[in-house]
């Protein structure tokens, strides 16, 4: 049997992407998308690349068949939706906000939620009835960080330089979303306050309890649309060779986490689920690059390997997807 799976808030950007990969997921069944602003409008109106793939129209209904909700809603709207509508226990729920990512908001009435990053908590992520989706930063930087993390190699400041796509922002039009002021455009914004911290921070002292790690993170905005590239520094007593062989064998069972012997760049990585990682020691540093597209392994690809994770099959089904490449 498939799984029956209903998105909220299916008009933005990753109930779009979510809806796009759950529709040629071999294992599911796409039930209803949920959408107040949309009800009632063909799916394929507002995701127009979607034409010839359903039929299904934007409803403002819940349908309590479904086996999963991705909840694809803003930051503080996931929360408000499970309080104002009464969710079968039996439904299991991935939240894509930041709702329930840290420890002290993992737990909403009966239901407790697990950070889904699966390269960290994968045997949590199998067993679980609800997910918390980690932000996109958040999984861009700690997928360069884990392995030393594990190994308890952090012992001082983590520098962080990281730029984003529009799409990271959302659909809601701001001064900083726009066209003529993006394009040709490069901009920091919060820095060393972003609230992806939190959550990057909670992770590496889950692998080293005794540390408190302190990360420097600087955000940028990009003049792209889609995809994230970090740059994760720190001083390591680890060479070059061992270094590299430590983040090898920590990601060498992950299919989606590859150790790059080349200079990595966000085009390598866009429409796939993939994180791309270089490691490379220069003088007393330690120097990761790491890109992922912020919608797919930052957002709704994740939520569907989290997915396929809990419901016991491969968690790359329906994600051995194409990059652009060019």
């Amino acid at each position: 049997m498939k799984i029956k799976a209903g998105i909220i808030g299916g008009a933005g950007y990753t109930g779009g992407e979510t809806l796009r990969l759950l529709l040629l997921h071999p294992q599911v069944e796409v039930v209803f998308v949920h959408s107040k602003s949309q009800a009632g409008k063909p799916v394929a109106s507002i995701h127009r690349d979607c034409l010839g793939l359903t039929a299904l129209k934007f409803t403002d209904k819940l349908n309590n068949d479904a086996n999963v909700l991705f909840l694809c809603l803003g930051h503080g709207e996931a929360k408000k939706f499970l309080q104002e509508n009464k969710i079968p226990a039996s439904i299991r729920i991935i939240d894509l906000s930041q709702d329930f990512r840290h420890v002290q908001n993992s737990v909403f009435g009966k239901r407790k939620f697990i950070y889904g990053l699966p390269e960290l908590n994968k045997k949590h992520i199998q067993k679980a009835e609800n997910i918390a989706n980690p932000g996109c930063f958040a999984t861009c930087i700690q997928l360069a960080l884990l392995p030393l993390a594990a190994h308890h190699k952090i012992k001082t400041e983590v520098h962080v330089s990281a730029i984003t796509g529009s799409t990271g922002a959302g659909q809601t039009l701001s001064e900083t979303s726009h066209f003529s002021w993006r394009q040709n455009n490069v901009s920091p914004y919060k820095i060393f306050e972003h609230q992806h911290l939190k959550e990057i921070n909670e992770s590496l002292v889950q692998l080293h309890p005794v540390a408190k790690p302190y990360v420097k993170f600087v955000p940028y905005r990009g003049a792209f649309a889609r995809g994230i590239l970090a740059t994760v520094y720190l001083k390591s007593d680890l060479s070059g060779k061992a270094a590299l062989e430590l983040f090898q064998s920590f990601y060498k069972s992950t299919p989606f986490v590859h150790i790059a012997p080349f200079e990595v760049d966000v085009k390598q990585v866009v429409n796939t689920n993939n994180c791309f990682l270089s490691v490379n020691k220069i003088g007393t540093e330690l120097a990761i690059v790491s890109t992922i597209d912020n919608l797919l392994k930052g957002a709704s690809g994740q939520a569907v390997q989290n997915m396929n994770l809990m419901f016991g099959i491969d968690e790359t089904t329906g994600l051995k997807l194409k990059p652009s490449a060019f």
